[in-house]
């Protein structure tokens, strides 16, 4: 119960802040001019339907190119970072060899 109480105090609270921040008048413009240029888009792509879908399909696929390419820098990332792991190993690896040779001189190669 207090759940339906909660959420219908948040419903209350946000449309008395929009009703009070319609007294200011630059607001009050705004979201006419908003709610007409919505209005506008609704009513050109009722009309023209063939279009929303293609603009819809355009964004699609910009998303899907977007996706593809990011996955390909997160593999690179993480195969960079593969190899930074192994530089360790490496580092480690050359100086024992020098360290041997040095410690060894008459097993020159």
């Amino acid at each position: 119960m207090s759940e339906s109480k909660l959420l219908k105090s948040i419903v209350v609270g946000a449309v008395s802040g929009a009703i009070i921040s319609m007294f200011d008048r630059k607001t009050r413009e705004h979201a006419i001019e908003t709610t007409k240029k919505v209005k506008n888009t609704f009513v050109y792509y009722a009309k023209n339907r063939e279009e929303l879908q293609q603009f819809i399909e355009q964004k699609v696929e910009e998303a899907q190119e977007l996706y593809d390419d990011l996955s390909g820098n997160i593999n690179t990332i993480v195969s960079k970072l593969n190899e930074v792991k192994e530089i360790p190993n490496t580092i480690q690896s050359m100086v024992k060899d020098t360290k041997d040779v040095i410690s060894n001189p008459s097993s020159k190669e």
